[in-house]
């Protein structure tokens, strides 16, 4: 008798897709009101922004001309529909060249390459490269963009590990600046599951989204700058993959992936918030 397959567990995610195997390493990933959905993918991979369905087939891409894929973690979008691709990835606390890439006008009509501007900015409170392992608190992989400015939230590297988060703003023109922190946030003490890994703020501004590997913190009834005093709820998706981009379709529907890591991940996911 032939055995039955046994069929995928994704917990509470809603799988959409199989990304395709030139996009194992997705690392942010952004949702425009015309509903297209853009990825970009991280270290060691090429400079360029996907377009994808909603099944999680390529539909489209496009190379960022005047740049370098230092670490690309995440994407964030405005109301003008400007995409931002933060290069501020920065595992050993090392890196002297973080910046984000502005990326003018509306995507749909790019042609086969476009050209970066950059927001080049450093940590004020960073002075050594790397600093001890008890301050390495300069990594990031999540930011959004709200009013006329980018959220940076950063990736805990420090040992003993902690989950705390640092919330930083830096203007979304091109230039140099130094990050203003704004606010900080502790997740939780386990680094597999609560260091921050993606970020999107909802298109009413009511919501945000804060993504690690199997939970999103939910934060609503803030004000700016320190949304991390309003309300959170964590929510435990009960999938555990190493999961990098979240981004909201509408101000329910968010949207999740994973990168490929061995047998597991390398999909699209939904998620329906309540």
């Amino acid at each position: 008798m032939q055995a039955c397959a046994q069929k995928p567990w994704y917990g509470n995610l809603e799988y959409l897709g199989k990304l395709p195997a030139k996009l194992s390493e997705v690392s942010g990933m952004i949702a425009l009101p015309n509903k297209a959905i853009w990825v970009i993918e991280d270290n060691g991979n090429k400079n360029k922004i996907y377009q994808i369905n909603l099944q999680g087939s390529l539909v489209k891409e496009i190379k960022v001309d005047n740049s370098k894929n230092h670490d690309w973690e995440d994407m964030a979008s405005d109301q003008l529909e400007n995409i931002y691709i933060g290069d501020f990835g920065n595992n050993a606390n090392e890196r002297k060249n973080l910046s984000i890439l502005k990326l003018q006008g509306k995507p749909i009509t790019y042609g086969e390459k476009i050209e970066a501007k950059k927001i080049k900015f450093e940590y004020p409170g960073q002075k050594k490269f790397p600093p001890k392992k008890k301050n390495r608190h300069f990594d990031c992989e999540a930011f959004f963009h709200h009013g006329n400015s980018l959220y940076l939230i950063t990736k805990n590297r420090a040992r003993p590990y902690t989950g705390k988060a640092f919330i930083y703003k830096i203007p979304d023109t091109p230039g140099s600046y130094k990050a203003e922190l704004v606010g900080e946030l502790t997740t939780c003490t386990d680094s597999q599951f609560c260091s921050i890994t993606g970020a999107d703020i909802s298109p009413d501004g009511k919501k945000i989204a804060l993504l690690a590997s199997g939970y999103i913190w939910l934060y609503t009834d803030f004000t700016f700058d320190d949304f991390s005093k309003g309300k959170v709820e964590v929510i435990d998706v009960l999938h555990r993959t190493q999961q990098e981009s979240i981004c909201f379709m509408d101000n329910n529907t968010l949207l999740i992936a994973d990168e490929q890591s061995k047998t597991k991940g390398r999909n699209l996911y939904r998620y329906q918030l309540p």
